[in-house]
């Protein structure tokens, strides 16, 4: 195995494990081992402030909205009934299952989550969902986001909310969304990118990167591996509202993350929330 494929496994596995202390309750949500999601002290809250509706929030399993979001994919996906929907990173199923009532019986949403112990937990969400509304048509699978357990040209809508960032290989995760689409299927992906590179003592950090800060990387780097992976109509739209929450969020890793950068500078400085929408072409050579 190469060097490169080692400091790969070695990143993916430190997200793993971090995740699977969210899911399982010893810890609070994304940033870090003892916070909720960036700080955000009430998920709710957090979720109206980036753009999801109180309809959107109403009558979820609990559990499911985790705070882990920094954009709302489904909105920007404008999602139609009958439809095929992949959620990269799907957490406790948030976003599935909102996108799953825009779909209707007709339609189907899956989720793939590299942690078991979010899948476990969105399959029990599973459950409460179909008791619920009625809808059977909420799926997870385990799986990496670099090597999705999903078939070639299968896919309506490719979905992901702030999760790209932590892929060690992110032009892998966008040659797999390329190849999952159909032909005319759609990308719409919430994440954070850098506006400028961070200080070293940043990048390094461990929290930083479960935190969803030092794994990201620029709008342009973002528009080029979307670009290069064979999507087209690729707009990137910087959104700064949920980076600026933060500074009102008392919360340790984001106090751990603003001790590493230079005197003035606040976490806007560095980072934004981008939101992503691209097409496959129609007519392409599907064979990569």
């Amino acid at each position: 195995m190469s060097e490169q494929n080692t400091q790969n496994d070695a990143t993916r596995q430190t997200v793993r494990n971090a995740y699977a202390d969210i899911a399982t309750g010893r810890a609070g949500g994304c940033c870090g081992p003892t916070a909720s999601c960036c700080g955000a002290p009430d998920a709710g809250a957090l979720a109206k402030g980036i753009g999801y509706s109180a309809e959107e929030l109403d009558g979820l399993p609990e559990g499911a909205n985790m705070g882990l979001s920094c954009g709302n994919p489904t909105a920007l996906a404008s999602l139609k009934p009958g439809e095929v929907v992949l959620d990269l990173g799907a957490g406790g199923g948030f976003d599935v299952f909102i996108a799953a009532r825009k779909l209707g019986p007709t339609g189907h949403a899956v989720g793939v989550d590299m942690t078991p112990e979010m899948v476990g937990k969105a399959r029990r969400n599973a459950e409460t969902f179909q008791k619920q509304t009625g809808l059977a048509n909420a799926e997870f699978r385990l799986g990496e986001i670099e090597h999705l357990p999903v078939a070639d040209s299968s896919v309506d809508v490719v979905i992901s909310n702030c999760v790209i960032n932590l892929s060690p290989d992110k032009p892998q995760v966008w040659r797999e969304i390329f190849r999952v689409l159909k032909p005319g299927g759609r990308v719409a992906v919430s994440d954070l990118a850098l506006l400028q590179p961070l200080p070293e003592a940043l990048r390094k950090s461990v929290e930083a990167l479960v935190g969803c800060v030092a794994g990201a990387v620029t709008i342009e780097e973002t528009r080029t591996m979307a670009n290069a992976a064979g999507l087209t109509g690729i707009q990137c739209e910087s959104k700064s509202e949920a980076i600026e929450a933060m500074n009102d969020w008392n919360d340790p890793l984001y106090a751990a993350v603003r001790d590493a950068l230079p005197s003035g500078a606040g976490i806007g400085d560095y980072v934004t929330s981008l939101h992503v929408t691209a097409r496959k072409p129609v007519s392409c050579c599907c064979g990569q």
